[in-house]
Order: structure tokens, then C-alpha cells, then sequence
């Protein structure tokens, strides 16, 4: 086989302004995506198959070589990445039968999926509930990326996926899940105004004070449960050190307190991040994202403090829904500290939720109609862990 520097699948220039109709500035939402596929905006080596497709985005399958490298990277607007990995990759292997990423290692597989996108249509990147939830590191890069996860309008080229597991090894095969792609149509803005105005049409927190302290900049302020509800003093876990290998295909298998130290309640006390350590908690509030809207949690937010409250951003139409089997859903929270120890205390603002509304309402809402893992979720670990 040739080195992976000389092969280039499409062409990696923006696409030129074509003849067909300007699209509603928006999130394409599922029958849109369906439809990109048919026009070739999104390819694939093996057919995209009905289930990749979720309310807002495109589930992005691992191709079957991957490779070690010495560190992460972008590479520029000047070069591929493949070009990149040759400078410096450590060595090559299939996944064809399945391989063992190690933590503290990074990785670069091509997707499957690839794109070819029209003028003014752009895409972003995040890693599936599941993968955040593991702490897996996920990101997107591009032929001439100068920005993870960011996709920029008009690009026609290869995905690739880096993987850098911080927790846990994992164990992945070829079309293995990791991240997820949104599409979207025009640059779609959103305001206080505007965020006022959907709460008011759906209720999006149920907590009015916490909406009405925090509503700024069009963003919507989450909160953490340190103080734990019902019976239950449990309010999050903290992933053990030097425990076994997940495989990541594996569903309601692993048991939690084998990977997991579970944090409990300490009254007046909050919970310390420590800056070694991975926790995930939950918001306090319950949320709901309407059906003609997708939300993304920011990962961070120096405003609150220096830690990175979520890996894994998207939250789908549907999400929390009432007539979904919702009734507004907690927000799982991955929290990670940087640098210091932090303390966090019952009620605090942790992150803060961006809506954009959608270019149609979805077909395909969020919850256990489509085999939704996480609808009405409370406290839970990823779906490769039994629940309790």
C-alpha cells in the first residue's frame, strides 16, 4: 500500500456557488440528511445505513486503518492529513479485527463517511454521549482544518477522527461509532431575545429563577446537583485508576463500581475536581430541546471557571420532550478540572446550553422511539455500563 500522504479522495478546494435555491439558514435536521446523502453532499466507502442517521446529525463510523502519532495536530491550510501523519505517525494497524487504543495515546483513523459540500453549508463535530462518557478524547480534523471539530462551509474532502482515551483503554473495530457530524445551511445566530421567546413556547429548564438569572447571550445556564435527590446520596463518579479495557460495542455489560468510585453527598462541602481525575454529574435542572431546535453544551466557559464541562455536546431534538417520554432529562455533565482543584458547590453554574433552531421541524425526534439510550437518563454512566 501506498503511504497515506498520496492518497487523496476528493478534491479539498471550497465548493463553487451552485445553481439550485438558497436553503433556510438552520441545523439540517434528520430528512435533510437523508437527503444530502442522495444528492452525494455526503458519501460513504459502504452505504450509510438508516441508523446512523439521528434527529440532527450523522453518526461517523471509524474506517479500518488506523494510526499512532506523536501528537495531535492540525494541519493547516496549506496541507492534508494525510501528509501531516507521515511527519508523524508512529506506526499503522487494522481494525478490521477489531485493536486496543490505549489512554494517554493519540490516534487518527479515517471515517468512512466523507463530504462534498455546497456553498454557505458548513459542519461541526462532536463525540456520541457514549464516548464522552468514557472520557474518550474524540475530534474531527479536515484536509486544510484550522479548527477542530469545524468543518468550513463548502469543503469537499476526507473526515478523519482523533482518539486519545484519557480514562480507560477501549477496544474498537472497524465502523465503530465514535463521533457524530451537523450540518449546517447559512451561519444561524441566535439572542436573548430569541432564547426568551422559545422558553416562553417550551418551557427549556424547570427552574425560572435559574432561566431568568442566567438567560444571557442567548445562552442557557445549566446548574450542578451537588446535593443529590430522593433517597439517594449519590451525585456522580470519579473513574478509577488502572482499571480493565471497555469494549466499546458492548451494551449494559460492565459493572460500574469496577471503573467507577462512586461521589456522594457532603453537606456544605460541594464536590472537588481534582485536576487528575475525570467525574461525571448531573445538571440540577431537567431540560427539553423542542422538536424545530438542536442545542450544543459549550465545553467551556472561563466565566464559570477552569474546567471542561462537557465532551460530548449535542443534544438532539426531542431531548427532555414531554410527548417523547421526556418530561425535561438532566443534562449528564463530564467534568474535567484544568491545572488546580476546583470546587464546585449544589446550584453553581457549570455550562451554559447554545439553541439553533432547525431548517425544518426533525421527522425523527430524540427518546425511545429510535432506541434513544440516554431519554429520562438522571444519574447515568454510558450505555456499556449496567445500570443500577
Amino acid at each position: 500500500m501506498a503511504d497515506v500522504a498520496e492518497h487523496t479522495l476528493f478534491d479539498v478546494r471550497e465548493a463553487k456557488p451552485d445553481a439550485e435555491p438558497t436553503h433556510s439558514t438552520g441545523v439540517v435536521p434528520a430528512q435533510g440528511l437523508r437527503e444530502a446523502v442522495k444528492r452525494g453532499e455526503i458519501n460513504a466507502t459502504e452505504r450509510i445505513r438508516p441508523d446512523q442517521i439521528q434527529p440532527a446529525s450523522l453518526d461517523i463510523r471509524l474506517g479500518p486503518v488506523a494510526y499512532r502519532t506523536r501528537a495531535s495536530f492540525l494541519p493547516g491550510r496549506d496541507a492534508s492529513v494525510g501528509q501531516k501523519i507521515e511527519a508523524y505517525r508512529m506506526h499503522r494497524f487494522s481494525l478490521d479485527d477489531g485493536a486496543v487504543l490505549e489512554k494517554g495515546c493519540v490516534y487518527l483513523v479515517q471515517a468512512m463517511e466523507s463530504l462534498e459540500l455546497r456553498h454557505r453549508t458548513s459542519a461541526l463535530a462532536n463525540p456520541k454521549s457514549s464516548t464522552g462518557r468514557l472520557d474518550v478524547f474524540c475530534r474531527l480534523i479536515t484536509d486544510g482544518g484550522t479548527e477542530f471539530d469545524r468543518v468550513r462551509a463548502g469543503y469537499r474532502g476526507p473526515l478523519w477522527v482523533e482518539i486519545s482515551p484519557r480514562s480507560f483503554s477501549i477496544l474498537v473495530e472497524t465502523g465503530t461509532r465514535l463521533s457524530q457530524l451537523r450540518i449546517k445551511r447559512g451561519a444561524p445566530r441566535w439572542s436573548e431575545t430569541a432564547l426568551r421567546a422559545l422558553h416562553a413556547e417550551v418551557p427549556l429548564i424547570d427552574d425560572e429563577t435559574v432561566f431568568e438569572e442566567n438567560a444571557r447571550r442567548g445562552l442557557l445556564a445549566i446548574t450542578v446537583d451537588a446535593g443529590g435527590s430522593g433517597n439517594s446520596d449519590l451525585i456522580g463518579w470519579c473513574a478509577r485508576k488502572n482499571a480493565d479495557l471497555i469494549d466499546v460495542s458492548k451494551v449494559d455489560h460492565y459493572d460500574p463500581e469496577d471503573y467507577w468510585e462512586p461521589v456522594r453527598v457532603r453537606t456544605g462541602q460541594g464536590v472537588i475536581l481534582d485536576p487528575n481525575d475525570f467525574y461525571i454529574l448531573s445538571s440540577r435542572e431537567s431540560v427539553t430541546v423542542p422538536a424545530d431546535h438542536a442545542a450544543e453544551m459549550l465545553a467551556y466557559d472561563t466565566l464559570v471557571g477552569e474546567f471542561r464541562v462537557h465532551y460530548a455536546g449535542f443534544f438532539d431534538p426531542g431531548f427532555g420532550l414531554a410527548d417523547v417520554g421526556g418530561e425535561g432529562t438532566r443534562a449528564v455533565l463530564e467534568l474535567r478540572s484544568r491545572d488546580v482543584p476546583f470546587m464546585i458547590q449544589h446550584g453553581q453554574v457549570v455550562g451554559r446550553l447554545l439553541y439553533e433552531r432547525l431548517t425544518a421541524p426533525s421527522d425523527r425526534l430524540y427518546g425511545r422511539g429510535i432506541g434513544s439510550s440516554y431519554q429520562r437518563q438522571g444519574l447515568a454512566l454510558s450505555k456499556q455500563f449496567k445500570r443500577p
